[in-house]
């Protein structure tokens, strides 16, 4: 008799459990990228590596420790510190299997942290206690869903997959996003960065060059405009040879609407100037000296230091 049949359904709860860690734990890597302990990492696609951004911490001279022990060299191919996500080919892949990606997870979902701080796997047992909607980082990365866990992401698990008892990735976990916090990013996130990141090195957004901050429209201001909306983005500075300052937009203006979508948040800007926007007019509504203009620019990419 098996153990799972004697035992009832905690003891099959269990080898499912303990089935999930040995399935995805050989994926499951070590990075030695950084002083003290190794980060952790996952074999995403044969050959590729997705981990923390911040646990890498210098760009070569990367080597990483398989499942079985060999350690093997890598390179990194970029990384999008917006996300907190990196990603590095492996010079030798042979003793590299890849995980396989799982969808949305659901509140109340019994999870496994996993990582390789060292030889062994490691893991961590918990459940997901919030999901929601799409999200922006701190930095402007865009999210494709909020998950927050409920249990211990230990030191050198930033980078390691969250995984469910069925032993299906959703998602790389990081402390890198939040303060005190643990989250996930879900893996269709992953997957998008990671094929930017593979194909040009750095994820392309779009940029206008402006710095703003939210502002109030009194009520003869709004009718003086003709429009319904009770704020917008007055611009604060405007980046000398920046595309706004080639299109005209000025230190005072108050943005109302960028192609006819309402502004009111510095992030509803970022939303709209995804890497599909560059080389593309936007039409930006403003309030300059009372009154309503259009300014026509064209969108520029953010220029790389400033990720």
């Amino acid at each position: 008799m098996s153990a799972s049949s004697s035992g009832g359904p905690l003891a099959a709860l269990s080898d499912d459990l303990a089935a999930a860690v040995d399935t995805v734990g050989r994926s499951v890597v070590a990075i030695h990228a950084r002083r003290r302990i190794p980060a952790s990492g996952i074999v995403w696609q044969p050959g590729v590596i997705v981990a923390a951004h911040h646990t890498i911490q210098r760009d070569d001279d990367i080597t990483v420790t398989l499942h079985d022990g060999t350690t093997t060299t890598a390179t990194l191919a970029g990384r999008d510190p917006s996300t907190d996500l990196a990603v590095l080919r492996l010079a030798d892949s042979s003793g590299a299997p890849a995980a396989a990606a799982e969808g949305a997870p659901r509140v109340g979902q019994l999870v496994l942290a996993l990582g390789r701080p060292g030889t062994t796997v490691t893991a961590s047992l918990g459940i997901v206690s919030a999901v929601g909607g799409e999200w922006r980082t701190w930095q402007g990365g865009a999210i494709d869903r909020f998950i927050r866990l409920d249990l211990s992401v230990y030191d050198g698990f930033s980078g390691g997959p969250l995984v469910d008892a069925g032993g299906r990735v959703v998602g790389i976990n990081t402390s890198g996003l939040a303060r005190a916090t643990a989250l996930t990013v879900p893996a269709s996130t992953v997957a998008r960065v990671t094929g930017q990141l593979l194909a040009r090195g750095h994820v392309a957004r779009g940029w206008l060059g402006i710095a703003t901050q939210p502002v109030r429209l009194p009520p003869p201001l709004q009718r003086s405009l003709g429009t319904e909306a009770d704020g917008g983005l007055v611009v604060v500075n405007v980046e000398p040879e920046s595309p706004a300052d080639g299109g005209g937009l000025l230190i005072g203006d108050i943005l109302i609407a960028l192609d006819d979508a309402p502004v009111r948040d510095p992030g509803d800007v970022l939303a709209a100037l995804g890497g599909d926007r560059i080389g593309k007019v936007v039409t930006l509504r403003v309030a300059r000296g009372g009154r309503a203009e259009q300014v026509s620019v064209t969108v520029g990419e953010r220029p790389r230091a400033r990720r």
